[in-house]
């Protein structure tokens, strides 16, 4: 493959990402460069809380590249970023609060998403039953309900309860196809699950 195959290539699967975007607050950014941007902003429209080599590498750019434009968007006031532990989660600006910040950058990740959509499904597991439907250990459970308990996502006084189980179970659904197969499975299932507040 030569480098026009490869350079059209890449530009199709920008505008393709930039698509995501465009029915968002994204539509039009600065001149130059803007394809890349346009991709960026509209790829985080469909996946806010991504890090920074996931969005790297899924838009296949170079680690200078992708420093330069997010930097230059957040700049803009078109994207934020949040410290996650290790991690640089980016949003799109003014989109959500800090609960949905934090939810989204815990749901990025397999096991407590995974939890959480157990949680959803049946509000009584016990530690056991949770590690035993993840494929996990029980202290690996343990491990990650004390963080999402830390970060105000989880209650275990008495078993493990969501805090906010409604905007979690929106999160869990708006953004499934940005997860994974299990949780578009259960965006498919969770009509039954959400409960309507007066």
């Amino acid at each position: 493959m030569g480098d026009r195959e490869v350079d059209e290539e890449r530009r199709a699967t920008l505008r393709r990402v930039a698509a995501l975007g465009a029915v968002g607050p994204f539509a039009s950014l600065a001149e130059d460069d803007s394809e890349v941007r346009e991709s960026i902003a509209g790829y985080l429209a469909a996946t806010p809380g991504a890090h920074f080599s996931k969005i790297r590498d899924d838009l296949e750019l170079a680690t200078g590249e992708t420093q330069h434009h997010l930097k230059r968007l957040e700049r803009q006031g078109t994207v934020e970023s949040h410290r996650d532990g290790d991690y640089r989660r980016y949003f799109p600006a003014r989109e959500f609060d800090d609960f949905e910040r934090v939810a989204l950058g815990f749901l990025r990740r397999e096991t407590p998403r995974g939890m959480v959509i157990a949680l959803l499904r049946d509000s009584e597991p016990s530690a056991s039953e949770l590690a035993t439907k993840l494929g996990v250990s029980r202290p690996t459970v343990s491990k990650h309900a004390a963080d999402l308990d830390t970060a105000g996502l989880l209650e275990r006084e008495g078993g493990y309860t969501l805090v906010r189980p409604e905007r979690l179970l929106t999160l869990l659904v708006g953004y499934a196809d940005s997860f994974d197969a299990a949780a578009v499975e259960f965006a498919r299932e969770a009509d039954r699950l959400i409960s309507v507040e007066s």
